[in-house]
């Protein structure tokens, strides 16, 4: 459990459109904060439903936005864990995901990775593992995130477990 940093401005862009936020005049400020509420909570259900479909084994699992996106539910491991975790904070606007899943079978835990700009996770592989060939691993630690394994972005987290 812990605090996880993101590049807000990288990732997969699943709250849509972002709207002007406007200084409501007084009267209106109740409405205004209402509406705001309700982007949140707008905000939340896409982020949840595109985790959701990953598929990635989670009961119980929650979301809450503050300083943070607060993440809770229970894993049965801790590759579950850190899934959840990349799948939460790999999103555009996200620039901090704070863990709260209990997980049933603790295990050692992935290194995270920021990608750079020229990253390959063959070269990646080559960096943790000293072997160009190793990058099914990563490729395979990140599903169902990464699709492809040429297809990643600078600023991504990827997760790189142990060899």
């Amino acid at each position: 459990m812990g605090l996880f940093s993101f590049i807000k401005e990288a990732g997969a862009k699943v709250f849509g459109k972002k709207e002007e936020k406007q200084q409501a005049p007084d009267p209106q400020i109740a409405k205004h904060i209402e509406e705001e509420q309700a982007i949140e909570k707008s905000q939340l259900e896409s982020l949840q439903e595109k985790v959701l479909s990953l598929n990635i084994p989670i009961e119980n699992m929650n979301l809450y936005f503050g300083q943070s996106v607060t993440v809770t539910g229970k894993t049965q491991t801790n590759a579950e864990r850190e899934k959840i975790i990349l799948a939460v904070g790999n999103v555009e606007g996200v620039s901090i995901v704070e863990d709260k899943i209990e997980v049933a079978q603790p295990a050692p835990e992935a290194q995270f990775y920021t990608v750079k700009k020229g990253d390959s996770l063959s070269k990646i592989a080559g960096e943790f593992y000293d072997d160009v060939k190793a990058y099914p691993i990563i490729f395979e630690a990140n599903k169902p995130m990464l699709k492809d394994p040429t297809l990643i972005y600078p600023g991504q987290v990827l997760r790189i477990p142990a060899k």
